[in-house]
């Protein structure tokens, strides 16, 4: 049995937090249809703009929330939110490619709904996750390089027994746990700091659930994470 737990010391940082989570199980990312995802992924860019109010980009509130966020505990310089990073392409005017069907699914919904959004395989866990803070010796191959580059001591991150999965909440992903063609089952992770905001994350999970189901077949599973309920069973 596989769970998923954040732990004390996040919330220590941020008490009001959620994680929405979304375990797809049995999928098939490998079927392309270039120009489904295409649309999907033009029509969220285009959608994403109503987030942005200001023309000051840093000023729009979901950039301003997150910025603040990451001032709370010690990161890379430049280290960003994911959907900044997505946010900051939609302005100026730069399409956003397909990657795979699953995760071009999740970047319409973060785009959609301007959430930061990530996913991982789950077969190539070890161990049970934990959104915690790392101790500076976590193993970590960031996507796409070769050599570790582990997360500082105080950084948020995503990490299992092996090491950090992905560092900044979503902001940089693992090589090893990335979700490939081949991924036949996934975690899926959403984040807001604001409870507010709990409405539109659920919305936003439903949505990508169903997007999932019907595009790449599998079943679904959802949950929210808060202070009370920390941790949820991902694999028997």
């Amino acid at each position: 049995m596989k769970k998923i737990m954040v732990e004390k010391d996040f919330w220590e940082l941020f008490p009001e937090a959620r994680i929405g989570i979304i375990v797809a199980r049995g999928i098939d990312n490998q079927g392309r249809d270039a120009e489904f995802y295409e649309k999907q992924l033009k029509e969220a860019q285009a959608e994403a703009l109503k987030h942005l109010t200001t023309p000051q980009f840093t000023e729009n509130k979901v950039i301003r929330d997150w910025r603040e966020a990451f001032k709370t505990f010690k990161t890379k310089k430049g280290a960003r939110a994911s959907i900044e990073a997505l946010l900051k392409r939609v302005s100026k005017g730069n399409p956003i490619g397909t990657i795979n069907p699953l995760v071009d699914l999740y970047n319409a919904v973060s785009l959609r709904h301007a959430l930061p959004v990530g996913g991982e395989d789950m077969d190539r866990f070890e161990g049970d996750i934990r959104l915690t803070k790392a101790t500076g010796k976590e193993n970590f191959i960031p996507l796409g390089e070769t050599e570790n580059a582990p997360p500082y001591e105080g950084e948020v991150v995503y990490k299992d027994e092996a090491g950090a999965i992905c560092r900044c909440f979503n902001w940089r992903e693992a090589e090893r746990t990335m979700l490939r063609e081949s991924t036949k089952n996934a975690l899926l992770l959403m984040e807001i700091l604001d409870p507010a905001d709990l409405d539109p994350m659920t919305s936003a999970l439903a949505e990508l659930a169903g997007e999932v189901e019907s595009h790449l077949g599998g079943d679904t599973l959802t949950a929210v994470l808060d202070r009370e309920n920390p941790s949820f069973v991902i694999m028997d």
